[in-house]
C-alpha cells in the first residue's frame, strides 16, 4: 500500500509534505478508506455486474495511475477496446466515458434532466466564489435564474448588436498592430487571445488594454487565464478522495486561491467606481457595459423572487465572461490559422471570399459574414477537429440511470468524449483531415440537436455564449486573412498538434509573420 501509495503522488506530481503529522493522518485516512472500498467492492460485487465494462484497476485507486495525460485520446483507445460506454473507477469516484452518439443523446436528451449537475471540483469551487456561475452552478432555481440573464439578456443578439462598435474598435487596434509588425513574426495566438479580451472587458465595463502595454500584458493575461483552466483540468486528490479535500494535498485550491485575487480585484475595483458614480451624481451613469446592465439588474430585484441576482452571481458572471470566454475564442481562432496555412488552398479559397464580399478598399464588418458560408465552414470544421472542450464539463447524474443498458449511479463522473466522436470514421468520411466542403450543407449546426456534431455541447447545460463566441471567431478570422497573407519564419513548421487540458489548446503556439494583402494605408490604420 505504501508502494502504491509514494507512486501515485510521485505522477500527481505532488510537492513534498512538509508537515509529518498531517501525512500521517493522511495516510491513515487512505488506509482506512482503502479497507472500506474493499468491503464495498464485496457487498455489492451483483451491482458492479451492471456496471459498464472497463480496464481492471488496483486496489484503492482504481485506473488513477494508468490515466495519460491527454485524456481525450486515451479515452478514445479505451472505447475501442470496452465499447462506447465504459467504467473507469477514480479513487473514490466512478467515471463514465461516452463515444457514440447514441450514448451521448439518451444522457442529454432522454435523461437531461438527470445529468444538467456537475460533479465541482475543488478548483471550481475556488474559481467561481463557491461555484456560484453558470458553469459550476447545481441545476435549480438559482442556475436557471443565471441562464437567463446570461442568454436571454446579457448575451441576446440584440444586446451584442448594441455594442458592436466596442468589438470593432478592438478589432481595429489589432490590425494596427499588425501592420507595424509587417515582416516580423508574431506570437498569433497571444495577439488574438487579448484581442478577444479586450473585446470582452470594454463590453463589460469599458476597459481594455492599450498602446504599448499590449504584448507585454496580452502574454500576462493569456498565462494567468491558461493557469487557471489548467488547475480546472487538474487531476486532483480532493476530487477523488473526498475525504482528503481538507488537507488540499497537492496544494491545487490554495495556487487557484492565490490566482482568483488577481481578477477579484479588478471586478471589486470596477463596481466601486460604479458605485461611486450613483454616489456623487445621485444616479449613475448611463452605459451599454454588461457590468452596469448586471448591477441595475441586481438593485432592481432582478433575477428571481425566490433566487436574486447577487454581488457574487454579478462577480462569478464575470469571471466566466473573462476566462471561459478569452481563451476558448483564441484558442480555436489560432487552431483555424495553423489549419489553413497548412493548407494554402484554403486559405486561398477563404481569401477569395472575403474578398468578394467585402471588396479591396474596405474593411471587415460583422454584417458581412452572413455572407461568407466557406469561411463558416471553416470554423465548424475547426471545431470537428479541435473542439474547444473535448470533453465538455463533465456532468453527474442526480441519480441512478441506465443508459445503453448499463446502470449509471447517481454522483459518477460523465465525460462525453465529444473530440473522439468528432473524428469517428463511421461517422466522417477521412475524419483527421481538415476539409471545411464538408459544412457546405446547411444541416450542420451549433444547436446541439445532431449528436454527430456538438462542439458547444448540448441540452440545458449546452454553452450560453455561442453567439459571442460565433461572431468573434468568424469577425477575427474574416479580418486576418483580409488584410494580411501569413507565412512562418524562415526554418519553421506549421504544427497542429493539441495540448490537453479542460480547454483544449495547441501545444506549439503558432508563430507567423504578417504581410499586408492591400495598399490603402487606411486599411491599417
Amino acid at each position: 500500500m505504501m508502494i502504491l501509495l509514494s507512486t501515485f503522488f510521485q505522477n500527481l506530481n505532488l510537492k513534498e509534505w512538509s508537515n509529518n503529522h498531517t501525512t500521517s493522518l493522511a495516510l491513515a485516512v487512505l488506509a482506512i478508506s482503502a479497507v472500506t472500498s474493499y468491503i464495498c467492492f464485496y457487498f455489492f460485487k451483483p451491482i458492479a455486474q451492471r456496471l459498464p465494462p472497463g480496464p481492471l484497476g488496483l486496489p484503492f485507486f482504481g485506473n488513477l495511475l494508468s490515466l495519460d495525460p491527454d485524456l481525450h485520446s486515451y479515452f478514445a483507445e479505451l472505447a475501442q477496446i470496452y465499447g462506447p460506454i465504459l467504467k473507469l473507477r477514480l479513487g473514490s469516484k466512478l467515471g463514465i466515458v461516452l463515444t457514440s452518439p447514441a450514448m451521448v443523446r439518451e444522457v442529454l436528451k432522454d435523461h437531461d434532466t438527470v445529468f444538467a449537475n456537475r460533479d465541482v471540483p475543488a478548483a471550481g469551487r475556488a474559481a467561481a466564489y463557491g461555484g456560484r456561475d453558470i458553469v459550476w452552478s447545481p441545476y435549480g432555481a438559482e442556475w436557471r435564474m443565471l441562464r437567463k440573464v446570461c442568454v436571454v439578456k446579457m448575451l441576446s443578439n440584440t444586446t451584442l448588436d448594441s455594442v458592436y462598435d466596442l468589438r470593432r474598435k478592438e478589432v481595429r487596434k489589432m490590425v494596427s498592430y499588425l501592420h507595424n509588425r509587417v515582416g516580423c513574426p508574431v506570437n498569433v495566438g497571444e495577439q488574438v487571445f487579448l484581442t478577444v479580451l479586450n473585446v470582452i472587458t470594454n463590453m463589460m465595463w469599458g476597459g481594455g488594454v492599450e498602446g504599448a502595454e499590449r504584448e507585454r500584458l496580452g502574454a500576462e493575461f493569456r498565462e494567468l487565464v491558461a493557469e487557471m483552466t489548467h488547475l480546472l483540468g487538474k487531476p486532483n486528490l480532493s476530487d477523488f478522495f473526498p475525504s482528503l479535500a481538507r488537507f488540499d494535498l497537492q496544494g491545487v485550491e490554495k495556487q487557484m486561491n492565490a490566482l482568483v485575487p488577481r481578477f477579484d480585484g479588478i471586478f471589486e475595483r470596477m463596481i466601486n467606481q460604479r458605485v461611486k458614480i450613483e454616489g456623487e451624481e445621485g444616479k449613475r451613469k448611463e452605459r451599454i457595459d454588461f457590468l452596469q446592465f448586471l448591477l441595475n439588474l441586481k438593485d432592481e430585484g432582478g433575477g428571481d423572487s425566490k433566487t436574486p441576482l447577487t454581488l457574487t452571481h454579478v462577480k462569478a458572471l464575470l469571471m466566466d465572461m473573462v476566462v471561459g470566454g478569452s481563451e476558448t475564442s483564441s484558442n480555436t481562432i489560432e487552431f483555424a490559422m495553423a489549419e489553413m496555412m497548412q493548407k494554402p488552398e484554403v486559405m486561398k479559397k477563404v481569401q477569395e471570399e472575403v474578398e468578394t464580399v467585402v471588396g479591396k478598399d474596405s474593411m471587415v464588418e460583422e454584417s458581412h459574414i452572413q455572407n461568407m458560408p466557406y469561411l463558416q465552414a471553416v470554423m465548424k470544421e475547426t471545431l470537428r477537429l479541435h473542439p474547444t472542450l473535448p470533453l465538455l464539463v463533465p456532468h453527474c447524474p442526480s441519480e441512478t440511470t441506465t443508459v445503453g443498458g448499463y446502470i449509471i449511479p447517481k454522483g459518477s463522473r460523465v465525460f462525453l468524449n465529444v473530440w473522439a466522436i468528432h473524428r469517428d470514421p463511421s461517422i466522417w468520411k477521412n475524419p483527421h483531415e481538415f476539409d471545411p466542403t464538408r459544412f457546405l450543407d446547411a444541416k450542420w449546426d451549433y444547436s446541439g440537436n445532431d449528436f454527430n456534431y456538438f462542439p458547444f455541447g448540448s441540452g440545458r447545460r449546452i454553452c450560453a455564449g455561442i453567439a459571442m463566441a460565433e461572431r468573434s471567431v468568424l469577425y477575427l478570422l474574416a479580418t486576418l486573412v483580409h488584410l494580411f497573407d501569413w507565412t512562418m519564419p524562415q526554418g519553421e513548421k506549421i504544427n497542429v498538434s493539441e495540448k490537453f487540458g479542460i480547454v483544449l489548446k495547441k501545444k506549439i503556439p503558432l508563430i507567423a509573420v504578417p504581410t499586408p494583402r492591400f495598399s490603402h494605408p487606411f486599411l491599417y490604420n
